[in-house]
């Protein structure tokens, strides 16, 4: 088989998160295939371009995805490396979900400007501080526990972000704990938080890698980068996602555990402004992942949750 394969380009965007991911899947490969060729494909998307609108507002569901898939799509590249969290559950046609090789941490890390020690925790946050996330799920799962902050629109690459959070426009700002780690800034975050107050959004760590569906050489060279537990678990989460009909912008989160050949899924909706939280919980066996995301869905559903999409 990889014999056949000897060249792959990558579309990727252009910031420094996308190309980390880019770069590290180039380099997974050519461990694979020791002499095989990797070129990246630089695409300047709609969501880099413009970086001061909320992406609902411009661009939404698929504002990151959609450009660094034509080239797959026409030919000028093989394959496309997505933030999976970013990656719409609706498969584009003539494109496959190829790979999803380990996820990194999922947490989201609160980064404060003026709280330093042990105290720097959401807590320890004065009234009415001013909070940075674009992120609707972030916001409503914040707001849920502290009503009294003020949630501001954010946008920028991670170092604009933190920038403008040293400049002292935001009391604290929302980033998540892998492309922090990735771009090996862990040393800017505060604190962590996770379940029950934060529980991350669908994919979340997790990359997801694009080819033509009709590439059938490319997509078994890519099979050999999936991770096996990350696939379960996203597959859980996007058909929770997908069953709710809500794109990746919506206030959805999830959470999946893993023992053994058992799943377990957490989901949870929100109103925007946070006072409506809904939680549903299933437990199965982890070939029936997709049927744990519909069951979720489900429940939230039947306990109101179509008013909150």
């Amino acid at each position: 088989m990889t014999d056949t394969v000897s060249k792959i380009r990558i579309a990727t965007r252009t910031s420094a998160l996308a190309l980390w991911q880019a770069h590290y899947t180039a380099g997974r490969l050519r461990q694979l295939v020791p002499e095989i060729t990797v070129e990246l494909v630089h695409i300047k998307s709609s969501g880099d371009v413009n970086q001061v609108s909320p992406l609902r507002e411009f661009g939404g569901t698929g504002a990151f995805t959609k450009e660094i898939q034509e080239p797959v799509l026409d030919g000028s590249a093989e394959l496309a490396v997505h933030s999976l969290k970013d990656l719409p559950t609706d498969s584009v046609e003539g494109l496959c979900l190829a790979a999803v090789p380990e996820r990194a941490p999922r947490l989201d890390a609160l980064l404060l400007g003026t709280i330093d020690g042990d105290s720097a925790d959401l807590d320890s946050l004065p009234r009415g501080s001013r909070v940075g996330t674009g992120s609707p799920r972030r916001q409503a799962q914040l707001l849920h526990k502290r009503p009294d902050l003020k949630m501001l629109e954010i946008r920028g690459n991670v170092d604009t972000r933190i920038q403008k959070l040293n400049d002292g426009e935001y009391d604290a700002i929302v980033l998540a704990e892998a492309g922090l780690r990735r771009l090996k800034l862990a040393g800017e975050i505060s604190c962590l938080m996770g379940p029950p107050v934060m529980l991350p959004a669908v994919g979340q760590g997790a990359l997801g890698i694009e080819c033509r569906s009709d590439d059938t050489q490319t997509q078994e060279l890519l099979s050999m980068l999936t991770d096996a537990d990350a696939y379960d678990s996203v597959s859980a989460e996007r058909s929770l996602l997908r069953a709710l009909k809500a794109g990746c912008h919506a206030p959805v989160g999830a959470w999946t555990e893993i023992d053994g050949d058992q799943l377990s899924l957490t989901g949870v909706l929100l109103s925007l402004d946070g006072t409506t939280r809904l939680e549903a919980i299933a437990h199965g066996a982890r070939n029936e992942a997709e049927d744990l995301g519909s069951d979720v869905a489900r429940q939230l559903i039947s306990a109101g949750g179509q008013e909150f999409l």
